[in-house]
């Protein structure tokens, strides 16, 4: 796909995403699905062709090296770099962001007011933690709204967002929790569905199968705590019939120390979320 960053102008909201790895990729192309935007209003910049060449794949969206030429006409900029990254692409477009420009953080640990002491505190910024599930319009994102950001553009980000799934409103200290919790969340998810799969082949399932089922019934549970709002602790004990097997399984997850393992894999990651700021 040619690299050029030229994007036509209508009320379509117009998207540059400065870092075009992996992440922005899905949340491009859950944009795109969920129709808040047009391929052809999105630019993807990234120094690495490898990126350039996944983005534009992915989304159908052009790209370029240069992450001037996809800022500058863009309505949204959405920094997506790696925390290390994050001053220096800053330092780069400080010149060319305008009060116009409405700056999108998805950056892990960054403050905005780190952000705004070298763009200006006359930018509008909003400080974004979405999720991969965003490619199948199942993101569990939160945001909060810095610098002189207005409340319509919290209302914007909001239905950006929940476009691609859920959107909630966060204090910014908050952030690095969420981080730890939906940010790096579906990492966890997939470990526990490989290792469910993992125990029914153990116990004579065909691969595909019990992977299959391992996936359908996080599914299924999550969507049963998400429809009913029932506590998760309500809906086991629903689960678990007195002497019967689930309660045995649920005293092996106990004695693994499944529980606590995860509120550690939180708390690591929201701890290594305020150290990469």
């Amino acid at each position: 796909m040619a690299e050029t960053a030229t994007v036509a102008s209508d009320s379509t909201p117009r998207v540059a995403f400065i870092g075009a790895g992996k992440m922005a990729s899905a949340l491009a192309l859950g944009l795109i699905r969920a129709g808040f935007t047009s391929a052809d209003r999105i630019v993807g910049s990234d120094v690495s062709a490898e990126s350039r060449d996944h983005f534009a794949t992915t989304t159908g969206a052009a790209t370029t090296i240069s992450n001037i030429d996809a800022a500058k006409p863009a309505d949204i900029v959405v920094l997506a770099v790696k925390p290390h990254h994050l001053k220096a692409v800053l330092t780069e477009l400080n010149h060319h962001l305008g009060t116009r420009h409405l700056i999108v953080s998805i950056v892990a640990g960054v403050s905005i007011e780190s952000m705004c002491a070298i763009l200006g505190h006359d930018r509008r910024v909003v400080r974004v933690m979405p999720n991969t599930p965003c490619l199948v319009g199942e993101s569990a994102s939160a945001y909060c709204v810095g610098g002189t950001a207005t409340p319509a553009d919290g209302e914007l980000i909001a239905r950006m967002l929940a476009a691609v799934g859920i959107a909630l409103p966060v204090a910014e200290q908050l952030i690095d929790a969420v981080t730890g919790l939906s940010g790096s969340g579906p990492a966890y998810v997939f470990l526990i569905i490989e290792a469910l799969s993992d125990g029914g082949v153990k116990m004579g399932l065909p691969r595909d199968v019990a992977t299959r089922l391992a996936a359908q019934t996080l599914l299924g549970a999550a969507k049963m705590v998400v429809e009913t709002k029932q506590h998760p602790g309500v809906l086991k004990d629903a689960v678990a019939s007195p002497g019967g097997t689930t309660i045995a399984g649920l005293h092996a997850l106990e004695q693994g120390g499944l529980r606590g393992t995860l509120m550690n894999a939180v708390e690591a990651a929201t701890r290594r979320a305020r150290e990469l700021g």
